[in-house]
């Protein structure tokens, strides 16, 4: 992996947090296997609509999707 500062002129100090930064998130990327599913993000997760009555389709149906059931 090469890293080059294209601007500026980071102390040492600073070039190590940022190095020691990538390379947490390159470790990270690299322990989940290829395949694997990402943890689902809570606004996809069906289960916060259980007990929620969900809007049918019509005219005015837009209305109703912002307001809490």
């Amino acid at each position: 992996m090469n890293i080059k500062v294209v601007r500026g002129n980071p102390t040492p100090e600073e070039l190590a947090a940022a190095l020691a930064v990538v390379r947490a998130r390159a470790a990270a990327a690299a322990a989940t296997p290829p395949g694997a599913p990402s943890p689902r993000d809570s606004w996809a997760d069906p289960a916060r609509l259980a007990g929620r009555r969900v809007p049918q389709p019509g005219p005015t149906s837009w209305s109703r999707t912002y307001w809490p059931a």
